[in-house]
């Protein structure tokens, strides 16, 4: 409703940045992990301009944590994750798609293995903890569940190794693409991977002592004002430009890792038994009965759809809408929509509805909206 407020209460907890979002003039919020999340500042179009040319920090403290520590926190990890990580390394990050037993994605959280008997799922917008420990009690197994007092940090666009290394010194330029590695901030290790939701590059810095938050948060900032930095947050266009996916909007408990693209993720022809395999192998050979595809969608420029909307074929319905924004860079109107395996290919014609009524859209492979966006700049 217009005007109503939001009342923050323990349910919505606060991340050890709060106080500095909120005096940054967050201009919006959307609750995620029962915490607040900022979605934009100045504006949508300006924030995702600013994320392309400077560098933003985002309070990514949403990001929670699901730790497993003892002797079967690796047979646990590998039993849980849909990706086979039998041979993970201490110091990497894997994107690991999480399904239930009939499948369906519950979370794609991205799993960092600290010791060989400890590992971190950051996970994505959906409650994971009772469902991990529930499988250790189940199975009797030796390892200890928690979330722990870890809260991201991330830092993105183009200048964010060059502020990152007036940080925290030269060497975390040498830091790859999901790899992660302690850095010393003011006497405290922090564990500081390059990694992000973004295309833009950056680092995620994992704080995991709270009462640091505002201190690392000023010490990044006042470094951070040569490269006008800015608060920032993850930005609607710029991902789906990008083709990175959002769980709850672009899937959910009713989708597979097949239907939504991840079939790189997914290790059904190794020899990990994780849950869901059955279902999914079994889903591999009869056929998926829909799919996620990216979409161009003419007419002018459109507000943001972050809500279903119908997608249809001479007049019959096909799927929807996930997610859609106008783009900048494309100079269109691009996003993601669910659409049934006999209609999703590309090139296919569609109906969407709108604000100003139904706007035809072509379908196309979801890592294409990247390319085109890229080639248009």
């Amino acid at each position: 409703m217009s005007g109503s407020l939001l009342f923050p209460s323990r349910r919505l907890r606060a991340t050890p940045f709060t106080s500095r979002v909120s005096a940054l003039g967050v201009a919006g919020y959307t609750v995620y992990n029962h915490m607040l999340l900022a979605t934009v500042f100045e504006s949508l179009q300006e924030d995702y301009k600013h994320l392309k040319e400077y560098v933003q920090i985002w309070d990514v403290s949403v990001e929670r944590q699901v730790q497993l520590l003892g002797p079967d926190a690796h047979k646990l990890a590998c039993m849980i994750s849909a990706r086979d990580l039998t041979n993970a390394k201490v110091g990497r990050c894997y994107y690991a798609p999480i399904c239930d037993q009939n499948g369906a994605i519950i979370n794609d959280p991205i799993a960092l293995r600290l010791a060989e008997n400890k590992y971190w799922f950051s996970i994505s917008d959906s409650d994971l903890l009772l469902w991990v420990q529930g499988i250790a009690i189940g199975l009797g197994l030796n390892v200890d569940i928690c979330e722990p007092d870890v809260s991201p940090l991330a830092i993105q666009g183009p200048f964010a190794d060059d502020l990152m290394a007036d940080v925290f010194g030269e060497e975390i330029r040498e830091v790859k693409f999901f790899h992660f590695k302690a850095f010393s901030f003011r006497g405290h290790m922090l564990n500081i991977a390059r990694s992000g939701w973004s295309k833009q590059g950056g680092f995620e810095i994992y704080l995991d002592d709270t009462n640091l938050g505002e201190e690392l948060w000023d010490a990044i900032w006042a470094k951070g004002k040569k490269y006008n930095i800015r608060a920032g947050c993850p930005n609607l266009i710029e991902r789906v430009e990008a083709g990175l996916l959002s769980y709850g909007n672009d899937m959910n408990r009713e989708d597979t890792p097949l239907e939504i693209g991840l079939e790189k993720y997914v290790s059904l022809d190794s020899e990990v038994d994780f849950i869901g395999k059955a279902a999914l192998q079994k889903q591999r050979k009869v056929g998926i009965k829909k799919r996620l595809m990216g979409i161009e969608i003419d007419g002018s420029k459109m507000p943001p759809l972050t809500m279903p909307k119908k997608v249809s074929i001479e007049g019959k319905n096909v799927g929807m809408i996930t997610s859609a924004v106008f783009s900048p860079d494309y100079g269109g109107n691009i996003g993601f929509a669910m659409i049934k395996a006999s209609n999703a290919y590309v090139g296919a014609e569609v109906m969407v509805d709108s604000e100003e009524g139904p706007q035809r859209g072509i379908l196309c492979e979801i890592g294409d909206l990247w390319a085109q966006v890229q080639s248009n700049r």
